[in-house]
């Protein structure tokens, strides 16, 4: 059941910070969005110490904070992260293998894709959401907002150019839930504690709305 607990989770948060960086900054940033009330993070596989990064993370705190591994582009940087106990793999691609891997250990999958076809291709074969990368970052909501007029059911994970500022577009659009890089990774932990509760303020006020 633990797919169903972790996609519950990210959900709920509907935000997760994306985070690239060593593994003490990583430390930091985990405290900055705990304190400011999101409870999900990425770290990315581009840095050498990803793995050693998300063990602290869950060992400073344990399930309060849902921590998945980031740029996983073959099976083998996948099975790595799971090794880890990854509670969820982001790519910017799209691949089988990884896909197969993250169902045969039941935790979500978020693949990158360019295409509509790509993308539904990524849905059979499992994937628990789709990122549009990059276009969608590039040109903002209209792109997932056109996907989700013939696909409503495509679930949409936003990566880049989310701000506290746009989180209602993206929601607009059709997003469900939002990768957040520089206002949840950057300055202090004071900071990022600052941006997070926006953040978190923000998504919750759009809910009451709606």
């Amino acid at each position: 059941m633990r797919k169903f607990d972790y996609l519950k989770q990210i959900l709920d948060s509907c935000a997760l910070a994306v985070v690239r960086a060593p593994k003490k900054r990583v430390l930091e940033i985990a405290k900055g969005i705990h304190q400011g009330g999101i409870n999900v993070m990425e770290v990315s596989y581009t840095n050498n110490d990803a793995p050693l990064a998300i063990d602290l993370v869950h060992e400073n705190f344990g399930d309060q904070v849902l921590v998945g591994a980031g740029t996983i582009l073959d099976p083998q940087t996948a099975r790595d992260a799971i090794s880890h106990d990854a509670g969820f793999l982001y790519s910017p691609i799209f691949d089988q293998d990884v896909a197969a891997l993250a169902n045969e250990y039941q935790i979500p999958y978020a693949a990158g894709c360019t295409t509509v076809t790509e993308a539904v291709s990524a849905m059979r074969a499992g994937a628990s959401f789709i990122k549009m990368f990059p276009y969608s970052g590039i040109e903002g909501p209209k792109v997932i907002e056109t996907i989700k007029t013939p696909i409503p059911w495509m679930p949409v994970l936003q990566s880049e150019a989310v701000t506290e500022a746009n989180v209602d577009q993206w929601l607009d659009a059709g997003a469900e839930v939002l990768g957040i890089g520089s206002a949840l990774t950057k300055g202090s932990i004071a900071d990022i504690s600052d941006h997070a509760c926006k953040i978190r303020q923000a998504i919750e006020r759009y809910r009451q709305e709606k």
